[in-house]
């Protein structure tokens, strides 16, 4: 099973620029989880940031026990040892054929007879769909096939959590489509836990457990994938439904008198309020056939069931009407037990299963 990562009060700047600031956040252990954010917002230098590669300013990443900021480069060699890294471009080495690119990391780091390297090498390659593809340069393949070489190399010593950094870039939407579903039978086969840097939406759709969103400096959300798709935050709207009305600019922010001029031609033009409302949550993929069973979907459950009183309404309910009918009454109960405890008072109406405010 993977490890969990938590993250308390990072903050990173270069120079006067401050990319982001006290962000805290726990990646469960052997569940996806995505970082979403306009271009610019710093979730690469969030990533490196995770397994040392960047050191922060300030706060704390603890893996197994070991904080990546601020231990000895022993302590943190030990911990990038559970990492495993998928890089934006693949990172492979032009001069080398696929077979070796995926071997160097157990070459460099390990003693194994070649006869062991070559068994892991081909087990890991199967997994990425790269079988039969050892002979080929990273110059005679698609992008594609570059992405599924750097992951396949990234599997090969066998990590405990897997760093994603835009996978889906320079790739089209059929074959964004086949590596979301490589990276959820990836994790039904190894229950590592999974983080994914991406600006696409479709992803963060389908693929992930939890999902998180980075803007101007800050951790706008983290937490299970329906909060954040029900969010009614402007920010998050407007991403996720890839609006050009929003906070969000070309630089990255708007100001005040623009957003002004936007609200007021919108209120002009009488655009219907219900169509900017974010779509409704589509099925989260599950393992292709043969697979086994993602265990971290029961876990999740049962974590999110117990979060679901303080999480906001629209996302108790889409969470509740997604759930298996022993799970909707675990989770109902839940609910109505906190509201028990709450009272009125506290915003939480005793005849109403859902358990919030219509």
């Amino acid at each position: 099973m993977g490890i969990e990562v938590v993250v308390e009060g990072l903050t990173k700047s270069f120079g006067k620029h401050v990319v982001w600031r006290d962000v805290s956040l726990r990646l469960p252990a052997g569940e996806v989880s995505v970082m979403l954010g306009p271009s610019g917002t710093g979730k690469t230098v969030f990533l490196k940031s995770l397994v040392g590669l960047v050191r922060p300013d300030s706060g704390r990443v603890l893996v197994d026990g070991i904080d990546t900021v601020s231990c000895s480069e022993r302590e943190l060699y030990k911990a990038r040892k559970l990492f495993g890294v998928m890089f934006q471009d693949g990172a492979l080495f032009g001069s080398l054929n696929l077979y070796d690119n995926i071997a160097f990391p157990l070459r460099e780091h390990t003693r194994l007879h070649e006869s062991e390297v070559r068994r892991i090498v081909l087990e890991k390659m199967d997994m990425a769909g790269l079988a039969g593809e050892s002979h080929k340069y990273p110059g005679e393949i698609s992008g594609g096939m570059r992405k599924r070489a750097g992951l396949a190399r990234a599997l090969v010593l066998d990590p405990q959590i897997i760093l994603c950094d835009e996978p889906d870039s320079g790739l089209d939407p059929v074959r964004t489509a086949y590596l979301s579903q490589l990276l959820i039978d990836l994790n039904a086969e190894i229950d590592a836990t999974i983080l994914i840097v991406t600006h696409d939406i479709q992803i963060a759709r389908t693929v992930p457990d939890n999902i998180g969103m980075l803007f101007r400096g800050s951790l706008v959300m983290f937490g299970p994938r329906e909060m954040l798709l029900t969010s009614e935050h402007p920010v998050i709207t407007q991403f996720v439904n890839g609006r050009r009305a929003g906070p969000i600019g070309m630089s990255e922010e708007k100001d005040e008198a623009t957003l002004l001029l936007e609200q007021a031609a919108e209120a002009q033009n009488g655009e219907n309020r219900e169509a900017e409302r974010l779509p409704a949550l589509v099925p989260q993929l599950v393992p292709s056939a043969g697979m086994p069973e993602r265990l971290a979907v029961r876990r999740r459950m049962a974590r999110v069931i117990s979060e679901l009183p303080a999480l906001p309404d629209s996302a108790r309910q889409a969470i509740i009407a997604n759930l298996p009918d022993d799970d909707r009454e675990l989770a109902l109960t839940s609910i109505r037990q906190a509201g028990e405890q709450a009272g009125p008072a506290a915003g939480w109406p005793a005849d109403r299963p859902g358990g919030g405010r219509a």
